[in-house]
């Protein structure tokens, strides 16, 4: 008869790592259709496969500029929050943004972590969900494409109900396609 070896002399076993749903919010008004393609391929590169909401053109806020365009990217990852920050920070880079410039002006690539598996976390200063959500039609109502159904950890509804009460005359956007020329 032959006898298991005991467990502790067995192979450590990995276990895979809990995944999340993610969405990231991503806007432009320089260039928007270049910079936000590259966006969409990138996230889908580190993180694939991903989702793309409907895109929307809105005015500029908080100051004078082109409209921008806007769209919510979601996927599921293990990756931290602080690291899918980091990513998002990098995409900036390759887009050619600058930190430091004013808040409210003319961006190629704004990216932001909305949502990260419904949890409420303080990144850095990204506090999770975030505040926007539910502040900028441009935020919510892409979002609500794509996850209609979430619960708002804070509000306790669900994203689609939050976009059927929002005051969508208050904040004017059309649909667009991210077409090129």
């Amino acid at each position: 008869m032959r006898i298991s070896p005991p467990l502790a002399t067995a192979p450590p076993r990995a276990w895979p790592q809990p995944v999340v749903e993610v969405y990231v919010s991503a806007g432009s008004n320089i260039e928007p259709v270049r910079h936000l393609r590259m966006a969409c391929r990138e996230l889908d590169k580190t993180f694939g496969p991903v989702a793309v909401s409907g895109a929307v053109r809105s005015a500029a806020v908080g100051f004078d500029g082109p409209a921008f365009v806007n769209l919510v990217i979601g996927f599921v990852t293990d990756m931290t929050a602080a690291g899918i920050i980091d990513e998002l920070e990098r995409l900036h880079r390759l887009a050619g943004r600058r930190r430091g410039a004013q808040r409210y002006a003319s961006r190629t690539l704004d990216l932001d972590l909305l949502w990260y598996g419904g949890q409420q976390l303080q990144v850095g200063r990204q506090r999770l969900p975030h505040p926007d959500i539910d502040r900028y039609g441009f935020v919510l109502g892409p979002l609500a494409e794509l996850a209609a159904d979430l619960v708002h950890p804070v509000h306790d509804v669900t994203i689609g109900e939050m976009w059927s009460a929002f005051d969508r005359h208050s904040q004017p956007m059309t649909r667009c396609e991210l077409r090129s020329g």
